[in-house]
């Protein structure tokens, strides 16, 4: 399986690395229908052939020692391996008149040198079509994804799954900046048969298909930032633990900031309404958030601002899921011409409810997660940077064979073509 994906990454370097070999510098100014509808950034899309725009990189994010592979803890001998990471991605934009045909691959392929099990190659695939018309906006999509890694902070076996989604979502403008719509989604996530974690099946226990319906409101409150409403309702049913099955109701409200704007990225908050189907476990009934926002200052200094809330399915019946609470930031600074340091840390919260009745060994557990690090780069050109960065990583937790720490140092380099 290893070789074959081995073989997917050549396919991804000679996709990310073929359109240097007829390429031509992407016009500078931007084109009709471009980047508020649906089509490339002109500033950072740099390979142009015709109609398509190729956005290829490769990044070495990781070249040094992992002190916890397996994110064991302290009195189980932690062990330490020698890894590198290799990310060879490439968007891509066709322009079909004024339609936007979208597509990205990406690949991550990381290795151990002595402990195999731990390497892996994930493949990542979008593609979409985004129809902008006179008073009405299509988009479509789909995603595809088979990673071997964490399923995020509570699961510490790299778990091999296929994710598989689809989108869809039609606004239409009834004001001069307000547009009215519906969107609808579809998302399976398939555990790879026989994979355990604690000795739970994550087949059995997680494999899932979550569908949503929403209403939406758009209003444009200036040419690079809007303010949505949306009512959706959300229902998730698990393939073999029905018992887990559940529906939520959700009403939120995001803004939305263009890559042009001096603040990039989004912010929701919302009310969710999370009734599971099961009569012995707990619902929830509070807000929801979910941010991801950068702000460069002055040209020199970076600010990232990541945040979240909500709830997310535990591999473990007896506590069915958490309610996580995490606050991640990052400011880099440019310190002297082409030298650069960045420093950053997390906090993450996973909050369990309790199964009625289920033998539990701690009610209303709370694990902590956190994480700090920092690193120096330098930039080699507009395109390149080498850099060095150390992050160090720990779970407290009631369970002694969840708590852990780690660390990862290394060196890393990006490129973009």
């Amino acid at each position: 399986m290893f070789d074959s994906r081995f073989r997917r990454l050549c396919l991804s370097l000679v996709i990310v690395a073929a359109p240097l070999l007829s390429a031509m510098p992407a016009n500078a100014q931007t084109p009709a229908g471009s980047l508020t509808e649906g089509g490339p950034d002109p500033t950072k899309v740099h390979v142009r052939i015709g109609a398509l725009w190729v956005n290829p990189s490769i990044s070495l994010t990781n070249l040094g020692v992992d002190t916890n592979v397996f994110n064991d803890p302290p009195e189980q001998s932690p062990k330490d391996d020698f890894t590198l990471t290799v990310v060879p991605a490439v968007d891509l934009w066709l322009g079909i008149g004024r339609t936007w045909l979208t597509g990205s691959v990406r690949e991550t392929v990381t290795w151990y040198q002595t402990y195999s099990s731990e390497r892996s190659a994930t493949g990542a695939y979008t593609v979409g079509w985004k129809v902008p018309l006179n008073r009405l906006f299509v988009d479509v999509g789909l995603a595809y994804a088979r990673p071997k890694d964490r399923p995020g902070y509570e699961i510490d076996t790299r778990a091999e799954r296929q994710e598989l989604g689809y989108r869809g979502s039609v606004e239409i403008r009834a004001l001069s900046k307000t547009y009215f719509g519906v969107r609808a989604s579809r998302k399976s996530i398939d555990y790879a048969s026989g994979d355990t974690y604690n000795g739970v099946n994550l087949e059995q226990s997680l494999n899932l298909v979550t569908t949503e319906f929403a209403g939406t409101v758009r209003h444009q409150l200036t040419p690079l930032t809007s303010l949505s409403f949306a009512a959706s309702r959300s229902e998730d049913r698990f393939e073999f633990s029905p018992e887990r099955d559940s529906n939520s109701n959700i009403v939120a409200a995001t803004v939305n900031f263009d890559p042009y704007a001096i603040i990039k990225g989004s912010a929701t908050i919302g009310y969710r309404d999370f009734q599971p189907l099961s009569a012995g476990l707990e619902s929830y009934e509070g807000f929801v958030a979910l941010a991801n926002l950068v702000y460069v200052l002055r040209g020199s200094t970076r600010f990232e601002f990541k945040a979240l809330h909500d709830i997310f399915y535990s591999y473990d019946v007896t506590q069915p899921y958490y309610l996580e609470t995490g606050l991640d930031g990052s400011v880099a600074q440019q310190i002297y011409g082409p030298l650069d340091a960045i420093v950053r840390g997390g906090l993450h919260h996973l909050a369990y409810r309790d199964q009625a009745g289920a033998g539990v060994e701690f009610f209303d557990r709370v694990d902590t997660i956190k994480l700090y690090g920092g690193g120096l780069g330098y930039h080699l050109g507009d395109n390149s940077r080498l850099g060095f960065d150390i992050d160090k990583v720990s779970r407290d937790s009631e369970l002694a064979d969840h708590r852990y720490e780690g660390l990862r140092y290394g060196m890393s380099f990006t490129y973009n073509f």
